[in-house]
């Protein structure tokens, strides 16, 4: 009985604790190019966007609508490290936010902090404009 309880309380560890803690969620990517893609926002894949601070991710394209309500579009891919992580935040009057290294950037992608002693890289910020109901995010 000891062993098998013993077994029933390390196996959960051993998968659990194997993995290297300091390794980053995400998967190292190039940022986007060629972008040029639609969202209808009457569509199901849309429905982050319809609130104020919502985002969704389409193309390796954080699509946001910002804190006033403007639908702005970022790259997904960090310039810190490029890891897929970016995401949009409502905090700081809304900003692009990565979660691996904690890399910060205003809505025009200028970057708000320096991570790991390297120097700040400005976010890539997509055009986007609405016609009706569908947005295009575009270079």
């Amino acid at each position: 009985m000891g062993a098998g309880a013993a077994f029933a309380l390390l196996f959960p560890c051993v998968q659990g604790c194997s993995k290297d803690g300091d390794e980053p969620d995400g998967t190292i990517k190039d940022e986007p190019t060629g972008v040029d893609f639609t969202v209808d926002l009457n569509s199901p894949e849309a429905a982050d966007l319809i609130e104020n601070g919502g985002y969704i991710l389409k193309n390796d394209v954080v699509v946001a609508r910002n804190l006033e309500g403007e639908l702005i579009a970022a790259s997904q891919i960090c310039s810190h490290q490029g890891y897929d992580q970016v995401r949009f935040v409502s905090q700081n009057g809304g900003i692009f936010y990565c979660d691996v290294h904690g890399s910060q950037f205003e809505q025009d992608g200028t970057p708000l902090n320096q991570v790991d002693n390297s120097p700040a890289k400005v976010l890539k910020v997509y055009n986007t404009t609405l016609t009706d109901t569908v947005l295009r995010v575009f270079e």
